[in-house]
């Protein structure tokens, strides 16, 4: 038997039941990993909602993102539909990379799931360049603060959105030329072009809403922008006559749609292990919960209350 968290019925965090489950048998062409670190994501509150893109059947444990070890006492990080709040997960091969020596086991986490996206948000989606002035919301979050370094290191200038005036310095630490107060969305599109000097070529956006208006209306003509989520449960509307007068282009993202690829996540996660091996890419690591405490963790995360990568230490 293995301690787990068990979602039984969609609903808020006191849905999370903390349980004792029998462990996940092994399967060909997959891992068995010891969990050390589940990543807790905002997907995982799409989840337990049941609101996520691709629903889980309850009763399920959540967690797409965790950091173990094999049997033979090699360190992976993995991808999972589910499965991660559990002392024992079954990942696919594919979807699993093992971890250098010189990466931490939280930095590792911060990079499987959100420096993913991050990265390809940018590079896949965007196509973002030095001549590119991008514009990244929640700036001090998880994904906000990878894409934040990736887009500078990139030669972009960097207008990055957050809510309190301690992640928008945290931001500016981490390479943003210009930070945008986010906490209203009562004039923010004003907010973006003054701390941009004019319209932003290239924009990420998680919010919904307002803000999605917000954003799409700070589009230079032709800009683009890619819609990774919609935190507050609003969806944004493409208004046409919008995307038509500006010639500009929202696509969508899901990096789940990548997990087929036989290259795009390999490629990447190559790449941010040696951005941080390298030492310019610095995951903002998060608070840290134990796995009793995931109640809480999605509490905090949902409230905006955490800065940086969240976890849930099995272990503990």
């Amino acid at each position: 038997m293995m301690r787990a968290i068990a979602v039984r019925e969609f609903g808020g965090p006191e849905v999370l039941e903390p349980t004792e489950m029998p462990e996940p048998d092994g399967r060909p062409g997959h891992l068995r990993l010891r969990t050390r670190l589940a990543g807790v994501n905002y997907a995982d509150i799409h989840l337990r909602e049941g609101t996520y893109p691709a629903p889980m059947p309850a009763p399920f444990i959540p967690g797409n993102e965790v950091l173990g070890l094999t049997d033979d006492g090699r360190r992976y990080v993995a991808l999972s539909r589910g499965g991660g709040y559990a002392e024992t997960t079954v990942v696919h091969r594919k979807l699993a990379f093992e971890v250098p020596d010189g990466v931490a086991d939280h930095d590792a986490v911060a990079l499987t799931l959100q420096g993913n996206t991050a990265w390809h948000l940018l590079f896949t989606d965007l196509r973002v360049t030095c001549e590119d002035t991008v514009l990244v919301p929640a700036a001090a979050g998880g994904v906000g603060s990878l894409a934040v370094q990736l887009a500078k290191h990139a030669g972009a200038k960097v207008v990055a959105m957050a809510s309190s005036e301690e992640k928008r310095r945290s931001a500016l630490e981490l390479g943003a030329d210009v930070t945008v107060d986010s906490s209203t969305t009562d004039g923010l599109t004003e907010r973006i072009l003054d701390a941009a000097g004019g319209p932003v070529s290239a924009a990420l956006e998680m919010t919904g809403g307002d803000v999605f208006h917000a954003t799409l209306a700070a589009l230079t003509p032709r800009g683009r922008m890619s819609v990774f989520g919609a935190v507050t449960g609003v969806e944004g509307l493409v208004p046409i006559t919008s995307l038509l007068a500006g010639s500009k282009a929202v696509s969508g993202f899901w990096l789940p749609n990548l997990y087929p690829s036989r290259t795009h996540l390999k490629d990447s996660m190559s790449a941010l292990f040696a951005a941080v091996s390298d030492g310019w890419l610095k995951p903002l690591n998060g608070p840290v919960y134990k796995l009793g405490q995931a109640r809480q963790a999605h509490h905090d995360l949902a409230a905006r209350l955490t800065t940086g990568k969240v976890v849930l230490d099995v272990g503990r």
